[in-house]
């Protein structure tokens, strides 16, 4: 795609000033627009060593408000950075609906120079770009508008300017020995962005390769762009919010492996364990599981537990067995509630995303990502067509976690819709356990029969081959929990295996 680029590209002075000046006055009106019609911009910068990133951005945001914008300069990963996810610590720079991110580099700068340095072979390579362009589309398709910047310049271009740099004291020390490095290999580097320009060339994050051999130029194209990009972005907004709300579209779940199982309905919940081998088996698992922890921390293995269930299934106490086996310096139990006002100006996995352990490390969900296809979608919080994406962007998500080493454990916890009603009782009828019951208990129970038939889709949709559902039988609580415990001890011990 570089060599579409004309490098030769100038604007005069005369033309340069009532264009921008004009240009700038539509941008800084555009943003109260893009703030009332919730669009969350991303705006990304990449490019050359002195092709002029830095002043580009510092002009842009000249033209905002500072209170709807954050930039991010994103520099090489730091080892605690290394031990998360790759794409972890750009889902923490998505803006709120309404505002904007600008990157000063981003997630393809770490790309480049994997690539480069030959720490990626093509099969990484493609993989990252795989990724890349699924982030990219679960944003656009949550109504991120993606705007991608490269600013190209020639080798020689890029030289004289270096040398222009280090030739004053004020500005010499912007130049690195790592910048000239990366002069020297300037054509193996062009081989690499040009490969991954194309490649992630995607209708819903187009690149926009900008001659930034004139400054004028660079800046009239930058700005003609962000113009033009958000005014469709809203007026695509508009229309579509305009339009009847389409429904009958069959759930897409993605392009993975899934692994049958049974209907709620077809499990018996008869399994039963007496106290004597209920005490016996529990202290055996605790201790294996709490060895087994000891060899994730050494090996840097991470593990994800989901917990789902029904209201006073026995989630809490299933959690407190599992978390008693371990050492509190190396999990965390996540509780998930409502999402609050700052939460639901997000992508709806962004704040899971935020609690994604690092390596070694146990994160425990008491209830996930799987409220969108149960609550938010029954309740009607989200839109038919935002629940039924959902089920391949959740594959997706946990396709990634899965990719980066995580050894992913999904619990259902089961009881029958009488034994449920017996804990209801219980609850309201002991003070010291009447705070457990909630009127929205009783409004989820009057559902029960919609919370049923999304959750058999639910695990249908989303047992996956890497990712598969457990469904816990819990009508006896203390089986519950001794099943819990062997399903994640064999989850954990086959993941080791295969590590060896």
């Amino acid at each position: 795609m570089l060599e579409q680029v004309n490098l030769d590209k100038k604007v005069s002075k005369e033309n340069y000033k009532p264009e921008a000046k004009e240009l700038k006055k539509v941008l800084s009106s555009l943003q109260q627009r893009v703030k009332q019609a919730k669009l969350p911009v991303i705006i990304l910068f990449e490019g050359w060593g002195a092709a002029g990133k830095g002043s580009i951005i510092s002009d842009v945001i000249l033209q905002l408000d500072p209170r709807g914008f954050n930039v991010y300069t994103t520099a090489a990963a730091d080892e605690s950075e290394k031990r998360k996810p790759f794409l972890w610590r750009y889902w923490n720079l998505i803006p709120q609906y309404g505002e904007f991110s600008v990157l000063d580099r981003s997630w393809y700068n770490e790309i480049i120079t994997d690539r480069t340095d030959k720490k990626l072979n093509d099969d990484e390579f493609s993989d990252k770009i795989q990724r890349v362009n699924t982030f990219e589309r679960q944003l656009s398709d949550d109504g991120y508008l993606i705007i991608k910047f490269f600013l190209h310049i020639s080798k020689k271009e890029q030289k004289e300017r270096f040398e222009k740099l280090e030739a004053s004291e004020l500005t010499k020390w912007r130049v690195t020995e790592n910048d000239w490095k990366n002069n020297k290999k300037y054509n193996e580097l062009y081989t690499v962005i040009d490969e991954l320009t194309e490649r992630t060339n995607t209708p819903n994050a187009p690149w926009h390769l900008v001659s930034s051999s004139d400054k004028r130029n660079a800046c009239l194209e930058v700005y003609r762009t962000i113009v033009t990009a958000i005014e469709t972005a809203l007026a695509s907004k508009q229309l579509k919010e305009s339009m009847p709300k389409m429904t009958g579209d069959a759930i897409d779940y993605g392009n993975f492996n899934l692994v049958k199982m049974p209907f709620l309905s077809e499990v018996s919940l008869d399994c039963r364990i007496d106290d004597d081998e209920y005490e016996e088996r529990l202290k055996k698992l605790q201790k294996k599981l709490k060895n087994l922890h000891n060899e994730l921390y050494l090996r840097k293995i991470p593990v994800i537990i989901a917990y789902e269930g029904w209201d006073a299934a026995g989630k809490g106490g299933n959690i407190k067995r599992v978390a008693a086996a371990l050492d509190p310096r190396g999990y965390e139990v996540c509780p998930i509630a409502a999402p609050d006002k700052y939460e639901l100006n997000h992508h709806y996995l962004w704040r899971f995303w935020k609690h994604i352990p690092k390596t070694g490390h146990i994160e425990i969900f008491d209830r996930t990502w799987y409220g969108r296809v149960m609550v938010e979608k029954i309740e009607g919080f989200c839109t038919q067509e935002q629940w039924k994406r959902a089920y391949k962007e959740i594959n997706e998500f946990e396709r990634e976690l899965y990719d980066w080493g995580a050894v992913i454990v999904k619990f259902w916890i089961h009881v029958s819709k009488d034994e449920q009603l017996r804990r209801f009782n219980d609850r309201e009828n002991t003070p010291e356990k009447r705070w457990k019951i909630t009127d929205e208990d009783w409004r989820n129970r009057e559902k029960w029969d919609y919370y049923e038939s999304s959750i058999n889709d639910m695990i249908k949709y989303t047992s996956t081959d890497f990712a598969p559902w457990t469904i816990v039988e819990s009508e006896d609580k203390k089986y519950a929990r001794i099943k819990a415990l062997e399903v994640l001890i064999d989850a954990i011990e086959k993941r080791l295996k295969k590590d060896k």
